[in-house]
């Protein structure tokens, strides 16, 4: 039976239910990120013994089940846009919002997909949007290759973040240290392409870049899955 199955027990002194728990999790995870949260310490932000979340989760991966569940919630539009490509760049967009405001979410991006009510609600509307473009092996791969570049982007830039925040220095801060290193191996002649991408290339936001790159692949899905034009 998973978490999603598994009926709720009644209300005991402490009144209880996955809506707060959830939300006591979600909390300590922006606070602290994953290592913040664990049952014990959800436990005791809801003034609760820790033997009674247990009649609502297993375990702690069945409570990042729930957090991640509660977070696609925030993902989903409250209009589906009629286009194909905008329902997926307002998805793919939200995401990575998403992803700003709660951290975390982007080490538990990826891997086997999210079983939750609100995590199927964001599977079905991204193949909803592709839905008679195309056969479904087709459409599927589709929604994969996008999923797949959101989630690296996303992932690539909170590394960045906590980079930032572990070394205390900013992106353009970091750049001007390591310049002169890099100004001497850009001198060997070894690296002629990095050299032209330094010296020539434009530097991007992380918010233009991400919408740069969702642009590119959503040109690549639409020359498999657009329909000609009549």
């Amino acid at each position: 039976m998973t978490v999603w199955d598994r009926p709720e027990p009644p209300d005991r002194p402490v009144p209880l239910d996955r809506e707060r728990i959830v939300a006591a999790a979600i909390a300590l995870a922006d606070e602290g990120g994953l290592a913040a949260v664990s049952v014990r310490k959800v436990a005791a932000r809801l003034n609760a013994g820790p033997m009674r979340l247990y009649g609502y989760l297993s375990t702690k991966e069945e409570l990042f089940d729930l957090m991640v569940d509660e977070v696609n919630g925030e993902i989903l539009p409250e209009e589906r846009p009629v286009d194909w490509r905008e329902a997926l760049r307002v998805l793919s967009h939200r995401t990575r919002e998403a992803a700003l405001r709660h951290e975390w979410l982007a080490d538990l991006l990826g891997g086997r997909p999210s079983l939750g009510p609100n995590g199927l609600a964001v599977t079905e509307a991204k193949l909803a949007a592709l839905d008679g473009l195309a056969d479904i092996d087709t459409v599927m791969r589709a929604v994969e290759t996008v999923s797949a570049y959101v989630i690296g982007a996303i992932r690539r830039e909170i590394a960045n973040l906590r980079a930032e925040r572990a070394s205390g220095l900013s992106e353009l801060d970091w750049q001007r240290a390591s310049g002169p290193h890099v100004m001497n191996m850009l001198a060997t002649g070894r690296f002629p392409a990095l050299a032209k991408a330094v010296h020539d290339g434009t530097d991007m936001d992380a918010g233009t870049a991400f919408a740069t790159g969702l642009d590119w692949i959503l040109d690549a899905v639409a020359a498999k899955v657009a329909r000609p034009p009549a």
